[in-house]
């Protein structure tokens, strides 16, 4: 396990298929999961890329600090890690409010970011009320009371089995998230819009989604994928909100088709 001192917390980290030559791909988590939603992407592109991936403060093995958060916060910390791991140029992936991270992190730092994936997410999530909404009923009640309802937007029906132990997994994840690390970054998410700045970048830029997104549906993510010039849009068949782990193999697809097309990997297998 690696971890890094960052902003005066404690981030948990991993770098797999570190090799001189290959280029920075980075993975931004979405709203309370940890960095393993990333794991069967990350088996099929680490041979072609460096591949950096953290949990998020509040999340996982990193930090809490002190919530509730600013998206400037989570951005922070992702520019001083990338600083901190002296990488730059990167790919960033950011799911959900990992995307919003990606898109905050151009904004911020562009020396950092060579192209983004912005993946299941969009330039606004919802509205200031929805989420102090859900910020007091999870206070009130806890995360396993809204864990069924989260699951029925993060997954489709047929993925949501009782026996598909991956589900089993990922509803476990979320039960165990820590509820003041979820409602911190619920916080970040309700401030943030980036409609009016987003169309500055001038970076290569994939817009992705699951056709069957509850949380961020198609039409928020090709409304941003028309915020920013030149950008690509892509659904994936037969997903939910997170791909990654309902379809890794057809958003590894994606991921690869957008690389090649903006000479990502060429250059690296030449």
């Amino acid at each position: 396990m690696k971890f890094a001192r960052v902003n005066n917390i404690t981030l948990h980290y991993q770098v797999d298929g570190a090799l001189s030559g290959k280029p920075v791909l980075v993975f931004a988590n979405s709203l309370g999961t940890d960095f393993r939603i990333w794991d069967a992407v990350v088996s099929d592109l680490s041979c072609d890329f460096t591949v950096v991936r953290y949990d998020k403060r509040g999340h996982g093995l990193s930090e809490l600090g002190a919530p509730p958060y600013s998206m400037d916060d989570h951005v922070s910390d992702l520019a001083v890690l990338l600083d901190h791991l002296k990488f730059s140029n990167a790919i960033i992936c950011g799911l959900s409010v990992g995307g919003m991270i990606a898109q905050g992190l151009y904004l911020a730092r562009p020396d950092l970011v060579s192209a983004l994936v912005l993946c299941d997410t969009g330039h606004k999530i919802g509205t200031a009320d929805m989420w102090q909404e859900r910020i007091a009923a999870l206070e009130a009640d806890g995360l396993p009371s809204m864990v069924d309802a989260v699951m029925a937007r993060w997954f489709t029906p047929a993925f949501r089995k009782t026996d598909n132990p991956v589900y089993m997994g990922c509803r476990a994840m979320l039960a165990r998230q820590d509820l003041a690390g979820y409602t911190g970054t619920c916080a970040a998410i309700a401030t943030t819009d980036m409609t009016d700045c987003i169309g500055t970048v001038r970076v290569p830029v994939l817009c992705v989604v699951g056709d069957q997104d509850l949380a961020t549906p198609p039409a928020l993510v090709r409304e941003l994928s028309e915020l920013i010039p030149s950008a690509r849009y892509v659904e994936v068949e037969g997903a939910g909100h997170i791909p990654c782990v309902e379809q890794p193999e057809r958003l590894v697809r994606a991921l690869r088709s957008f690389f090649i097309n903006n000479s990502i990997l060429q250059a690296v297998n030449e």
